[in-house]
């Protein structure tokens, strides 16, 4: 153990690896149903190895910091032009207001309390759950023109608020908006998203509102066309459209006449004669409810030899954007494909009938390459699988949000900048924008994104309680309860103030408002609480625009509250 601990202490850099993986150990474990997370699992991680009194550059933290800031600008980039938009201007008011009421919350809190800085930072940080706050608000302080001990005192706080009062900030955040706050709005909640969902081109009698989608999965099935339908001859589109009467589209593939040649790509015109076997591809139970109308399912192994494919659409065709999923099915384009799921930012959408398609949208597709391809084509650009990530975009955008954040202007003694991390965020979401218009350059595959997102903050974290390990303990026993009474103070309040402006103010439905909330907090883990206890994914729907533009905003506020606390 002696020889490990001087090591460390020799090549800190193995400090910094060893805290990652012991804290999301310790982040991954459960005690009924709960668990730290692995941010606060590294954050306490770090605390206990920095007991071994380690040095590590601060340049370390700031790169990899800087790494995950990029990384969550590109993916919200789109949501956010794309709210800017008049449809998205109530929601985003509405994620303002509640973001303010973040700022100011924690301003009262900290004034309160008689908090300062640095556990003011961590409180805000904790609270609303915004880890990225904890180094812009770094930066920040780094520029005040105060003695460097000083500086190292508040930063050293930081962590240590931030640790007390996270639990509750997620834990309780979402336990109070999915179970306080359907009582609030008042009604029942899941009768009011079902009727929702109704005007939406849902089934209000469904008790699993997937049974609602437009689209519900695809299969491919080979039925002999032996009814008495083919006592005369009929051609693909008299089949085609005899089975669309009968539940949603379904589309002939294949067909194999008797004693004849495979036909692969059959038009509308081809001709169908009793006995020929057809290659059926549409929603399962719409198959299988359609089957007697035809005839019998055989086996015909040879006949369903070719390929299918699954591919994810970047929506950028500016004749797409702004059109239903219900006229996306009715289009020609979509003939053979099967829309899957549909993703907006981090949320996945219902695929309702009237749920409008936006640009930068996700369109996960399934279907003959072929008609794939075509599909693919008239929605926008077709983001096959791919490992390479464009190095010299990334590296762009960082040094230019890097520069626009160097940029400062005083007034008296204050400085006043977004400083490197907040003109990093900002150039992100200039960047994920610029992407989101023009598919073919700067794409950062969605696995390098999560890499990006997760290892930067884990170890910029990790250096954090490292460094602030000495003095964590200390900072604990002097705060612990009044910043843990304080940080349930700062959780709920914008919460409660979310509800209520969404019930009486901006008159959002019950569901609406209860993503909009959690969307403006950036909670993740309330989503899912809301979609629990909805039984529906419409509060996705509200999440999108409130997450991009809480994201930013709460990040920003990092600047903000050192500003207003010095």
């Amino acid at each position: 153990m002696e020889w490990i601990i001087k090591t460390m202490q020799a090549a800190p850099e193995l400090a910094i690896f060893l805290t990652l993986a012991l804290g999301v150990a310790l982040g991954k474990i459960k005690i009924k149903g709960f668990s730290l997370g692995s941010v606060t699992g590294v954050l306490l991680m770090g605390v206990l190895v920095g007991q071994l009194d380690l040095v590590i550059s601060p340049t370390v933290k700031s790169a990899f910091f800087l790494i995950f800031l990029f990384a969550v600008g590109y993916s919200v980039g789109p949501q956010f032009v794309q709210s800017l938009k008049k449809g998205g201007l109530p929601q985003i008011a509405f994620a303002c207001l509640v973001c303010i009421a973040c700022l100011l919350t924690a301003w009262g809190a900290a004034i309160i309390a008689g908090f300062d800085i640095g556990n003011t930072v961590g409180l805000i940080a904790g609270a609303n759950t915004i880890s990225a706050v904890i180094g812009v608000a770094t930066d920040t302080i780094n520029q005040l023109t105060i003695g460097s001990g000083l500086k190292t005192e508040m930063i050293n706080k930081i962590p240590v608020a931030y640790a007390v009062t996270y639990i509750f900030g997620t834990a309780g955040t979402a336990w109070f908006l999915s179970s306080i706050g359907p009582k609030i709005l008042g009604g029942d909640i899941v009768k009011q998203t079902k009727e929702y969902e109704a005007s939406l081109g849902g089934s209000i009698q469904d008790e699993d509102s997937s049974l609602g989608y437009a689209y519900n999965g695809a299969t491919f099935r080979v039925i002999q066309a032996n009814s008495s339908f083919f006592d005369t001859q009929r051609t693909v589109q008299e089949v085609e459209d005899l089975l669309a009467t009968k539940g949603w589209p379904v589309y002939v593939e294949r067909i194999r006449p008797i004693n004849g040649v495979i036909i692969q790509e059959p038009t509308l015109d081809n001709k169908v004669s009793k006995g020929d076997n057809l290659v059926l591809n549409g929603p399962l139970e719409t198959i299988l409810t359609d089957e007697n109308f035809i005839g019998k399912e055989v086996a015909d192994i040879e006949l369903l030899d070719f390929r299918v494919e699954t591919l994810k659409v970047i929506v950028s065709n500016k004749k797409v954007q702004g059109t239903t999923l219900q006229e996306l099915k009715d289009s020609k384009d979509r003939h053979g494909v099967v829309i899957l799921k549909m993703y907006r930012g981090k949320a996945t959408l219902p695929l309702l009938s009237n749920v409008k398609v936006q640009h930068g949208d996700v369109l996960e597709i399934e279907g003959r390459k072929s008609d794939v391809d075509r599909f693919a084509k008239s929605l926008g650009f077709a983001e096959r699988p791919t490992n390479v990530t464009d190095l010299l975009y990334m590296g762009l955008g960082i040094f230019l949000g890097g520069l626009l954040g160097s940029l400062t202007f005083r007034t008296g003694n204050i400085p006043l900048s977004l400083s490197a991390s907040g003109g990093v965020l900002i150039m992100g979401i200039i960047f994920g924008w610029l992407r989101s218009r023009r598919p073919t350059f700067g794409a950062i595959p969605e696995p390098a994104i999560w890499l990006m997102n997760n290892l930067g903050l884990n170890i910029f974290i990790a250096i954090v309680g490292i460094s602030a390990g000495p003095d964590f303990i200390a900072g604990l026993k002097a705060s612990g309860l009044s910043l843990f009474v304080a940080g349930i103070f700062v959780s709920i309040v914008p919460m409660l103030v979310g509800l209520l402006l969404g019930k009486y103010v901006f008159k959002f439905h019950p569901a609406i408002t209860l993503g909009a909330c959690a969307g403006a907090r950036t909670t993740t883990a309330a989503l899912g609480a809301l979609e629990d206890a909805t039984k529906s994914k419409v509060p996705a729907l509200s999440y999108t625009t409130t997450y991009a533009v809480g994201n930013t905003l709460l990040i920003i506020w990092g600047v903000v509250i050192v500003l207003l606390m010095s």
